[in-house]
């Protein structure tokens, strides 16, 4: 987890169903990570949640 946080649920049911994601997204630097995680608690449905962690594909 980050600084003790829970990551949302969705989000993390989608980083598991995107290995390559999961991977891009383990290396990054804590205050990044902590920019996903915030955007992703601002998702409200689950397509909405596919795209967002489908369009972290993009770095």
């Amino acid at each position: 987890m980050i600084d003790n946080e829970e990551l949302p649920i969705g989000f993390t049911m989608e980083l598991a169903q995107h290995s390559d994601v999961l991977n891009d997204f383990s290396k990054l630097d804590e205050t990044r990570k902590k920019e996903l995680i915030d955007g992703a608690r601002e998702i409200k449905t689950r397509d909405e949640m596919r795209s967002y962690v489908e369009s972290m594909k993009m770095w």
